[in-house]
C-alpha cells in the first residue's frame, strides 16, 4: 500500500470514533466486592488502605463485607486512594446505588472541542515526527501526517477504521515484517499491555493481549540480542523499522490529560515518536518536505 492511501485512512480517523464512548454493562456485584477487588489489584492490605484513607480497619472491613453502606463521599475517597480509573469509579457509585459522577462523551461532542483542538495541536506540532492519539483499547482516534509513510506496508484490512495500534504493529499483515527488532519490541508491548491490564482490570485489553501473544514471528525475524532483550539495560526500548527510505529508529513518549473529569479524556493518550538517531531525523524531514511539495502541486492542479 502506498503512503497516499495510508494518509487517506489517517484522514478518516479524524472523525474521532472511539471505544471510550461505549457504556459499561450494569454492575450487579455489591460495591464492597468491587472495592475489595480494587484493593487486591493494588496489592494493598486492609490495614494499609485504611491507614492511607485515615479510617479504621474495622470500618473498611465492614464496607467490603457489606455490613456497612459507604456514602458517596467515602466511595470517592477510597477510589482516590486506590487510583481507580474514572470509568470504574462510576461503576462503584452505581453499584452502591448512586448516580455516576463523571460524564462520558465522544470526542465529537461540542463540549470537548477544546480538548480535541489540543490533541490536534500536539499531533501537528510533533511533525515531521509521527504521533498518534489512542483510546483505552489502543484504538487510533487521530494521527498526524508523518505516520503515513511508516504504516504504508500494512495490508488494507488492518488500516480500515477502527485501527488498533498494537494489532497494526505486531500482526503478520501489519508492520511485523518491517520491525527489525521484532522480538524485543513485541516483549516491550506485551509487558506494557500486561501492566495496563493489572492496573485497569479491563477484559478487552486482556483479550487483546492473548491475541497479540499468539502472533507468529515474521519470517526471517532475528532473535533478540542479549544486550537488546532487557529493557532495564537501556534508557528506553527503541522501535527499529525497515523502510524504503532506510532503517529508521524511534523512541516513544506518552502524553495524557493531567486532570480529566471526563471519562473519555481520562482514557485518551498521545503516543509521540522521536528519532533515535540523526539519520532518522533527516529522513523524516525529507519525507515531510516531499509531502508538502506534493500537497502544493495538488492544490495548484
Amino acid at each position: 500500500m502506498d503512503s497516499s492511501r495510508a494518509l487517506a485512512i489517517i484522514g478518516d480517523m479524524d472523525t474521532y470514533t472511539t471505544s471510550a464512548g461505549e457504556r459499561a454493562a450494569p454492575m450487579s456485584r455489591p460495591v464492597g466486592d468491587l472495592l475489595r477487588e480494587w484493593r487486591q489489584r493494588r496489592r494493598m492490605s486492609q490495614l494499609l488502605l485504611a491507614s492511607e484513607a485515615e479510617i479504621s480497619t474495622r470500618h473498611l472491613s465492614f464496607v467490603e463485607s457489606g455490613r456497612a453502606t459507604p456514602s458517596r463521599e467515602m466511595i470517592m475517597h477510597l477510589a482516590e486512594r486506590l487510583d481507580v480509573p474514572l470509568r470504574a469509579r462510576n461503576a462503584l457509585l452505581v453499584a452502591a446505588g448512586y448516580a455516576p459522577l463523571f460524564r462520558e462523551r465522544p470526542l465529537s461532542d461540542p463540549q470537548l472541542d477544546a480538548a480535541r483542538e489540543a490533541v490536534d495541536r500536539v499531533l501537528k506540532g510533533h511533525e515531521p515526527y509521527p504521533a498518534v492519539a489512542v483510546d483505552r483499547h489502543w484504538t487510533i482516534v487521530a494521527a498526524n501526517r508523518a505516520l503515513a509513510p511508516l504504516i504504508a506496508p500494512a495490508q488494507p484490512a488492518l488500516l480500515e477504521p477502527p485501527v488498533n495500534a498494537l494489532r497494526l504493529s505486531l500482526h503478520p499483515d501489519g508492520l511485523a515484517s518491517s520491525i527489525l527488532n521484532w522480538h524485543t519490541w513485541r516483549a516491550h508491548l506485551l509487558a506494557r499491555l500486561q501492566r495496563q491490564i493489572e492496573v485497569s482490570g479491563d477484559a478487552t485489553l486482556a483479550a487483546l493481549h492473548e491475541e497479540l501473544a499468539r502472533y507468529p514471528a515474521p519470517a526471517g525475524a532475528p532473535g533478540a540480542a542479549p544486550d537488546d532483550s532487557t529493557p532495564l539495560n537501556q534508557i528506553a526500548v527503541p522501535l527499529r523499522l525497515s523502510t524504503p527510505h532506510g532503517a529508521l529508529s524511534f523512541y516513544s513518549t506518552t502524553t495524557v490529560f493531567g486532570t480529566p473529569v471526563d471519562v473519555t479524556l481520562s482514557e485518551l493518550a498521545i503516543e509521540a515518536f522521536f528519532p533515535a538517531d540523526q539519520q532518522t531525523a533527516d529522513t523524516l524531514r525529507r519525507l515531510a518536505a516531499t509531502q508538502a511539495m506534493a500537497g502544493a502541486d495538488g492544490a495548484q492542479a
